[in-house]
Protein backbone atom coordinates (compact mmCIF):
# COMPACT_ATOMS: atom_id res chain seq x y z
CA UNK A 1 0.00 0.00 0.00
CA UNK A 2 1.54 3.31 -1.04
CA UNK A 3 1.80 6.20 1.39
CA UNK A 4 0.85 9.77 0.75
CA UNK A 5 2.68 12.17 -1.49
CA UNK A 6 3.23 15.34 0.53
CA UNK A 7 3.93 17.99 -2.09
CA UNK A 8 5.59 21.09 -0.64
CA UNK A 9 6.20 22.84 -3.94
CA UNK A 10 4.07 25.44 -5.66
CA UNK A 11 1.01 25.53 -7.89
CA UNK A 12 0.07 28.31 -10.30
CA UNK A 13 -2.49 29.02 -12.99
CA UNK A 14 -1.21 28.56 -16.55
CA UNK A 15 -2.49 30.79 -19.33
CA UNK A 16 -1.72 28.70 -22.40
CA UNK A 17 -1.52 30.13 -25.91
CA UNK A 18 -0.90 27.94 -28.97
CA UNK A 19 0.96 29.63 -31.83
CA UNK A 20 2.74 28.44 -34.97
CA UNK A 21 6.04 30.03 -33.85
CA UNK A 22 7.23 32.63 -31.35
CA UNK A 23 6.75 36.20 -32.63
CA UNK A 24 9.82 38.24 -33.49
CA UNK A 25 10.65 41.18 -31.23
CA UNK A 26 8.21 44.04 -31.69
CA UNK A 27 5.69 41.92 -33.65
CA UNK A 28 2.41 40.24 -32.76
CA UNK A 29 0.84 36.88 -33.54
CA UNK A 30 -2.68 35.58 -33.05
CA UNK A 31 -2.94 32.35 -31.10
CA UNK A 32 -4.82 29.42 -32.57
CA UNK A 33 -6.18 28.49 -29.13
CA UNK A 34 -6.17 29.61 -25.51
CA UNK A 35 -6.78 27.81 -22.22
CA UNK A 36 -6.62 28.59 -18.52
CA UNK A 37 -5.47 25.55 -16.57
CA UNK A 38 -3.94 24.60 -13.23
CA UNK A 39 -0.18 24.20 -13.58
CA UNK A 40 3.16 24.22 -11.82
CA UNK A 41 3.35 21.51 -9.18
CA UNK A 42 -0.27 20.57 -9.88
CA UNK A 43 0.88 18.57 -12.90
CA UNK A 44 3.18 16.36 -10.82
CA UNK A 45 0.49 15.85 -8.18
CA UNK A 46 -2.04 14.79 -10.82
CA UNK A 47 0.41 12.24 -12.22
CA UNK A 48 1.04 10.72 -8.80
CA UNK A 49 -2.67 10.73 -7.90
CA UNK A 50 -3.86 9.15 -11.14
CA UNK A 51 -1.33 6.35 -10.74
CA UNK A 52 -2.27 5.33 -7.22
CA UNK A 53 -1.02 7.75 -4.54
CA UNK A 54 -3.03 9.84 -2.12
CA UNK A 55 -1.77 13.39 -2.61
CA UNK A 56 -1.79 16.31 -0.17
CA UNK A 57 -0.52 19.81 -0.90
CA UNK A 58 1.65 21.58 1.66
CA UNK A 59 2.24 24.76 -0.30
CA UNK A 60 0.48 28.11 -0.21
CA UNK A 61 -2.51 29.08 -2.34
CA UNK A 62 -3.81 32.62 -2.61
CA UNK A 63 -7.05 34.52 -2.15
CA UNK A 64 -8.49 35.71 -5.45
CA UNK A 65 -9.60 34.36 -8.84
CA UNK A 66 -6.44 32.32 -9.49
CA UNK A 67 -6.41 30.83 -5.99
CA UNK A 68 -10.11 29.93 -6.32
CA UNK A 69 -9.42 28.35 -9.70
CA UNK A 70 -6.62 26.21 -8.23
CA UNK A 71 -8.72 25.10 -5.25
CA UNK A 72 -11.43 23.90 -7.62
CA UNK A 73 -8.84 21.99 -9.68
CA UNK A 74 -7.38 20.41 -6.52
CA UNK A 75 -10.85 19.35 -5.36
CA UNK A 76 -11.61 17.78 -8.74
CA UNK A 77 -8.48 15.59 -8.42
CA UNK A 78 -9.09 14.75 -4.75
CA UNK A 79 -6.01 16.67 -3.55
CA UNK A 80 -6.26 17.99 0.01
CA UNK A 81 -4.65 21.35 0.85
CA UNK A 82 -2.96 21.53 4.26
CA UNK A 83 -2.44 25.30 4.60
CA UNK A 84 -5.12 27.98 4.84
CA UNK A 85 -5.05 30.39 1.89
CA UNK A 86 -2.99 33.57 2.05
CA UNK A 87 -5.18 36.51 3.10
CA UNK A 88 -2.74 38.93 1.46
CA UNK A 89 -2.37 37.93 -2.18
CA UNK A 90 -3.60 35.74 -4.99
CA UNK A 91 -1.82 32.70 -6.41
CA UNK A 92 0.73 33.27 -9.15
CA UNK A 93 0.36 32.57 -12.83
CA UNK A 94 2.39 31.61 -15.86
CA UNK A 95 1.92 32.47 -19.52
CA UNK A 96 2.88 29.45 -21.63
CA UNK A 97 3.30 29.73 -25.41
CA UNK A 98 3.20 26.36 -27.18
CA UNK A 99 4.69 26.50 -30.68
CA UNK A 100 3.96 24.31 -33.67
CA UNK A 101 6.86 21.96 -32.89
CA UNK A 102 5.29 21.20 -29.46
CA UNK A 103 7.97 23.18 -27.60
CA UNK A 104 7.05 25.81 -25.02
CA UNK A 105 8.17 29.19 -23.69
CA UNK A 106 7.14 30.60 -20.30
CA UNK A 107 6.77 33.92 -18.49
CA UNK A 108 5.72 33.61 -14.84
CA UNK A 109 4.48 35.89 -12.07
CA UNK A 110 4.99 34.63 -8.47
CA UNK A 111 2.11 34.97 -6.04
CA UNK A 112 1.16 33.44 -2.69
CA UNK A 113 3.17 30.31 -3.47
CA UNK A 114 6.35 32.41 -3.18
CA UNK A 115 5.78 33.22 0.51
CA UNK A 116 6.39 30.69 3.30
CA UNK A 117 7.27 31.09 6.98
CA UNK A 118 7.98 28.48 9.67
CA UNK A 119 4.59 29.20 11.25
CA UNK A 120 2.83 28.68 7.93
CA UNK A 121 4.56 25.30 7.57
CA UNK A 122 3.35 23.98 10.94
CA UNK A 123 0.19 22.27 9.55
CA UNK A 124 2.36 20.35 7.06
CA UNK A 125 3.45 17.15 8.78
CA UNK A 126 5.02 14.09 7.13
CA UNK A 127 4.45 10.74 8.84
CA UNK A 128 6.01 7.29 8.32
CA UNK A 129 4.98 5.89 4.93
CA UNK A 130 4.78 9.32 3.30
CA UNK A 131 6.89 10.53 0.39
CA UNK A 132 7.82 14.22 0.30
CA UNK A 133 8.48 16.21 -2.85
CA UNK A 134 9.50 19.73 -3.70
CA UNK A 135 10.74 21.55 -6.79
CA UNK A 136 13.26 24.28 -7.38
CA UNK A 137 10.60 26.92 -7.92
CA UNK A 138 9.72 27.32 -4.24
CA UNK A 139 13.43 27.31 -3.38
CA UNK A 140 14.11 30.07 -5.92
CA UNK A 141 11.78 32.58 -4.25
CA UNK A 142 13.45 34.80 -1.60
CA UNK A 143 10.25 34.76 0.47
CA UNK A 144 9.94 30.97 0.75
CA UNK A 145 13.36 29.34 0.33
CA UNK A 146 14.65 29.57 3.90
CA UNK A 147 11.50 28.26 5.59
CA UNK A 148 11.22 25.40 3.13
CA UNK A 149 14.89 24.41 3.39
CA UNK A 150 14.60 24.37 7.19
CA UNK A 151 11.47 22.21 7.00
CA UNK A 152 13.13 19.75 4.60
CA UNK A 153 16.21 19.42 6.82
CA UNK A 154 13.96 18.65 9.79
CA UNK A 155 12.21 15.73 8.07
CA UNK A 156 12.48 12.43 9.99
CA UNK A 157 15.30 10.29 8.62
CA UNK A 158 13.07 7.47 7.38
CA UNK A 159 10.88 9.61 5.11
CA UNK A 160 12.01 9.65 1.46
CA UNK A 161 12.44 13.10 -0.05
CA UNK A 162 12.34 13.60 -3.83
CA UNK A 163 13.70 16.77 -5.43
CA UNK A 164 13.35 18.25 -8.92
CA UNK A 165 15.55 21.36 -9.35
CA UNK A 166 13.59 22.55 -12.46
CA UNK A 167 14.85 25.06 -15.06
CA UNK A 168 15.11 27.84 -12.42
CA UNK A 169 18.01 26.05 -10.70
CA UNK A 170 20.36 28.97 -11.40
CA UNK A 171 18.10 31.17 -9.25
CA UNK A 172 18.51 28.97 -6.17
CA UNK A 173 21.34 30.20 -3.93
CA UNK A 174 24.01 27.53 -3.80
CA UNK A 175 23.96 27.19 0.01
CA UNK A 176 20.20 26.50 -0.10
CA UNK A 177 20.62 24.06 -2.99
CA UNK A 178 23.40 22.22 -1.19
CA UNK A 179 21.30 21.82 1.97
CA UNK A 180 18.38 20.38 0.01
CA UNK A 181 20.57 18.05 -2.08
CA UNK A 182 22.15 16.72 1.12
CA UNK A 183 18.69 15.57 2.33
CA UNK A 184 17.57 14.22 -1.05
CA UNK A 185 16.66 10.54 -1.36
CA UNK A 186 15.93 10.69 -5.10
CA UNK A 187 16.98 13.48 -7.45
CA UNK A 188 15.14 13.75 -10.76
CA UNK A 189 16.42 16.35 -13.22
CA UNK A 190 17.02 16.89 -16.91
CA UNK A 191 20.46 16.89 -18.49
CA UNK A 192 20.89 20.67 -18.30
CA UNK A 193 19.94 20.81 -14.62
CA UNK A 194 22.27 17.91 -13.80
CA UNK A 195 25.15 19.74 -15.47
CA UNK A 196 24.28 22.96 -13.61
CA UNK A 197 24.77 21.10 -10.32
CA UNK A 198 27.69 18.79 -11.10
CA UNK A 199 29.39 20.17 -14.20
CA UNK A 200 29.47 19.08 -17.84
CA UNK A 201 29.96 15.52 -19.04
CA UNK A 202 28.06 12.53 -20.34
CA UNK A 203 24.99 11.51 -18.33
CA UNK A 204 26.68 8.65 -16.50
CA UNK A 205 29.69 10.73 -15.48
CA UNK A 206 27.48 13.54 -14.24
CA UNK A 207 25.26 11.08 -12.34
CA UNK A 208 28.30 9.61 -10.60
CA UNK A 209 29.42 13.10 -9.54
CA UNK A 210 25.94 14.00 -8.34
CA UNK A 211 25.90 11.04 -5.94
CA UNK A 212 29.53 11.29 -4.86
CA UNK A 213 29.70 15.05 -4.30
CA UNK A 214 26.20 16.52 -3.97
CA UNK A 215 23.50 13.97 -3.03
CA UNK A 216 25.71 11.90 -0.77
CA UNK A 217 22.80 10.41 1.18
CA UNK A 218 20.63 9.60 -1.85
CA UNK A 219 19.54 6.19 -3.03
CA UNK A 220 19.86 7.28 -6.64
CA UNK A 221 19.44 9.92 -9.32
CA UNK A 222 17.36 10.02 -12.48
CA UNK A 223 18.56 12.15 -15.39
CA UNK A 224 15.72 12.70 -17.84
CA UNK A 225 16.40 13.09 -21.56
CA UNK A 226 12.95 13.80 -22.99
CA UNK A 227 11.88 11.41 -25.75
CA UNK A 228 15.13 9.47 -25.31
CA UNK A 229 14.06 8.26 -21.86
CA UNK A 230 16.26 8.58 -18.79
CA UNK A 231 19.34 7.30 -17.03
CA UNK A 232 19.06 5.77 -13.55
CA UNK A 233 22.17 5.72 -11.37
CA UNK A 234 22.02 3.95 -8.02
CA UNK A 235 24.16 4.80 -5.00
CA UNK A 236 25.42 1.19 -5.00
CA UNK A 237 26.97 1.77 -8.42
CA UNK A 238 24.35 0.30 -10.74
CA UNK A 239 23.56 2.32 -13.86
CA UNK A 240 20.90 1.74 -16.47
CA UNK A 241 19.74 3.74 -19.48
CA UNK A 242 15.97 3.30 -19.69
CA UNK A 243 14.81 4.07 -23.25
CA UNK A 244 11.82 6.23 -24.03
CA UNK A 245 8.90 5.49 -26.33
CA UNK A 246 8.34 6.88 -29.80
CA UNK A 247 5.06 8.78 -30.03
CA UNK A 248 3.63 11.69 -32.01
CA UNK A 249 4.00 14.62 -29.60
CA UNK A 250 1.43 17.41 -29.66
CA UNK A 251 2.29 19.14 -26.36
CA UNK A 252 5.40 18.58 -24.23
CA UNK A 253 4.19 20.90 -21.45
CA UNK A 254 4.13 18.98 -18.16
CA UNK A 255 5.97 15.90 -19.46
CA UNK A 256 8.74 16.20 -16.87
CA UNK A 257 6.21 16.66 -14.07
CA UNK A 258 4.32 13.59 -15.27
CA UNK A 259 7.55 11.58 -15.32
CA UNK A 260 8.41 12.49 -11.73
CA UNK A 261 4.90 11.87 -10.41
CA UNK A 262 4.69 8.45 -12.05
CA UNK A 263 8.22 7.56 -10.93
CA UNK A 264 7.50 8.35 -7.27
CA UNK A 265 4.17 6.53 -7.48
CA UNK A 266 5.92 3.47 -8.91
CA UNK A 267 8.55 3.46 -6.17
CA UNK A 268 5.89 3.85 -3.48
CA UNK A 269 4.15 0.70 -4.78
CA UNK A 270 7.30 -1.40 -4.64
CA UNK A 271 8.63 -1.14 -8.18
CA UNK A 272 12.39 -1.31 -8.60
CA UNK A 273 13.92 2.05 -9.61
CA UNK A 274 14.49 0.91 -13.21
CA UNK A 275 10.94 -0.44 -13.53
CA UNK A 276 9.58 2.77 -12.02
CA UNK A 277 11.63 4.70 -14.58
CA UNK A 278 10.20 2.64 -17.45
CA UNK A 279 6.71 3.19 -16.05
CA UNK A 280 7.46 6.94 -15.83
CA UNK A 281 8.81 7.00 -19.40
CA UNK A 282 5.53 5.48 -20.59
CA UNK A 283 3.51 8.01 -18.55
CA UNK A 284 5.48 10.93 -20.01
CA UNK A 285 5.14 9.54 -23.55
CA UNK A 286 1.37 9.31 -23.17
CA UNK A 287 1.19 12.81 -21.70
CA UNK A 288 2.81 14.46 -24.73
CA UNK A 289 0.17 12.95 -27.02
CA UNK A 290 -2.47 14.99 -25.18
CA UNK A 291 -3.00 18.72 -24.90
CA UNK A 292 -2.55 20.38 -21.50
CA UNK A 293 0.06 20.31 -18.76
CA UNK A 294 -2.01 18.14 -16.41
CA UNK A 295 -2.56 15.48 -19.08
CA UNK A 296 -1.09 12.65 -17.01
CA UNK A 297 -2.46 9.17 -17.78
CA UNK A 298 -3.97 6.75 -15.29
CA UNK A 299 -2.27 3.58 -14.10
CA UNK A 300 -4.50 1.57 -16.46
CA UNK A 301 -3.57 3.80 -19.41
CA UNK A 302 0.12 3.19 -18.72
CA UNK A 303 -0.25 -0.58 -18.33
CA UNK A 304 -2.20 -0.81 -21.59
CA UNK A 305 0.41 1.33 -23.36
CA UNK A 306 3.22 -0.94 -22.14
CA UNK A 307 1.30 -4.11 -23.02
CA UNK A 308 0.71 -2.85 -26.55
CA UNK A 309 4.47 -2.54 -26.91
CA UNK A 310 5.17 -6.00 -25.55
CA UNK A 311 6.45 -4.69 -22.23
CA UNK A 312 3.68 -5.70 -19.83
CA UNK A 313 4.36 -5.50 -16.10
CA UNK A 314 3.49 -8.10 -13.47
CA UNK A 315 0.66 -7.34 -11.07
CA UNK A 316 2.33 -7.69 -7.63
CA UNK A 317 4.07 -4.32 -7.32
CA UNK A 318 4.56 -4.62 -11.08
CA UNK A 319 8.27 -4.60 -10.45
CA UNK A 320 9.34 -7.07 -13.13
CA UNK A 321 8.67 -7.49 -16.83
CA UNK A 322 6.96 -10.48 -18.35
CA UNK A 323 7.63 -11.93 -21.76
CA UNK A 324 4.84 -11.41 -24.26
Amino acid sequence: MSGRLVHVGSAVVDYVYRIDALPAAGTEKTASSYARVAGGGFNMMVAAGRTGMKVVFGGQLGTGPDGDFLRAAFAAEGIETLMPPSPLMDSGNCVAMISGDAERTFVSWPGAESRLTPDMMKPVQAVPGDWVFTSGYTLSYPGSRDALADWIEALPAGIPFVFDPTPVIADIPRPILDRVLARTTWLSCNTNEAAEIAGAGDAQTVAIRLLAEHCTGAEGVVIRAGAHGCLVRMADGGTRAVPGFEVEAVDTNGAGDTHIGAFVSGLSRGMSPCEAARYANAAAALSVTRHGGSSAPTDMDILEFLAERGEAMTAPGRGETTAT
